[in-house]
């Protein structure tokens, strides 16, 4: 999808391409490729860059062309192992062209559309947008970090009260989602340190910039300081399963030990060899009193030591 915006002022769509408008392409089509490449005359491999979803975040320079990429987060829609990761936002500048090129549809860039739509000021050149939306993923990682920790806690909740695989999965899967927010945040930031001296950047643009940082170094401090609690958690419940398993072993232990004594003074009588109660009525009682009094004794002391 190709929508044109007018970005002086305020924010509204056009019609078809003016000098200094912003390109937002979303999901690009075959149809939207070949405008960039024919109509425009984009860098081919710019675009295959960007189309790779494990693309770093990193800036590049061909021929006039300056190829910015971002990661930006990105939430699954469909059931997947990490529904919490990040994707590469490309924004392609030259002259008077200003692209943003997203091969997954996120709730960032709408809600970027809809937040300078409502200041109703707009941007004063295609550096001041490139800044921006550098701010706008930094809100973004706050926002789904604090999802995150959500999660986090109602599956601690349910682990308090019965430890299930599916709750454990379920952290672990949280936890590969904030490995994928920490790299990228930290490429991202490193991205905005090299961009301060190849972009022209005027006394606005660094006061943005320096927003920018701030609300990137909160973002990272947040998501390591929810990933240590993440591992604290899981090596604390790997623990409390260890716990439960060795309880759970020595009762079971006791429990032979216990049934060991009757079996064995039954083996014993039960041998073909002379005892001197083969022919005396009460030799089965005594051998059946010695087996009770030996597996009662023997419980006791288990109880007593807390073994069972």
């Amino acid at each position: 999808m190709r929508t044109f915006w007018n970005i002086n002022r305020t924010l509204s769509t056009l019609s078809q391409w003016e000098p200094n408008c912003w390109i937002q392409i979303t999901c690009p089509s075959e149809t939207d490729e070949k405008y960039l490449l024919e109509d425009l005359k984009v860098p081919d491999y710019f675009i295959d860059d960007i189309r790779d979803k494990d693309e770093r975040s990193r800036y590049d320079y061909d021929d006039g062309w300056t190829l910015i990429i971002l990661r930006i987060p990105y939430v699954k829609e469909v059931r997947s192992r990490t529904p919490h990761t990040t994707v590469p936002l490309g924004i392609v500048l030259k002259g008077d062209i200003c692209i943003t090129i997203c091969n997954y549809e996120t709730n960032m860039m709408i809600d970027f559309v809809s937040y300078q739509q409502k200041r109703n000021i707009g941007f004063t050149d295609a550096v001041d947008l490139t800044f921006r939306l550098f701010l706008s993923s930094a809100v973004w990682y706050l926002k789904r970090l604090k999802q995150i920790n959500t999660l986090i806690e109602e599956a601690k909740k349910k682990l308090d009260h019965k430890i299930s695989n599916d709750d454990l999965i379920g952290l672990l899967r949280l936890q590969d989602s904030l490995t994928y927010f920490i790299t990228s945040i930290r490429g991202n930031e490193t991205l905005l340190s090299k961009l301060k001296f190849k972009l022209p950047v005027d006394e606005i643009d660094a006061d943005l910039i320096e927003d920018v940082t701030i609300e990137m170094n909160q973002a990272r401090e947040t998501a390591n300081i929810y990933s240590n609690i993440l591992d604290t958690t899981m090596q604390t419940y790997a623990s409390v399963i260890n716990n439960n398993m060795s309880a759970v072993m020595r009762t079971m232990t006791s429990i032979s030990i216990v049934l060991m004594f009757p079996t064995l003074i039954a083996s014993l009588f039960g041998m073909n060899l002379i005892n001197g109660m083969e022919h005396v009525w009460w030799g089965f009682p005594v051998a059946l009193a010695l087996s009770l009094f030996v597996s009662v004794a023997s419980l006791y002391v288990f109880r007593r030591k807390s073994w069972i």
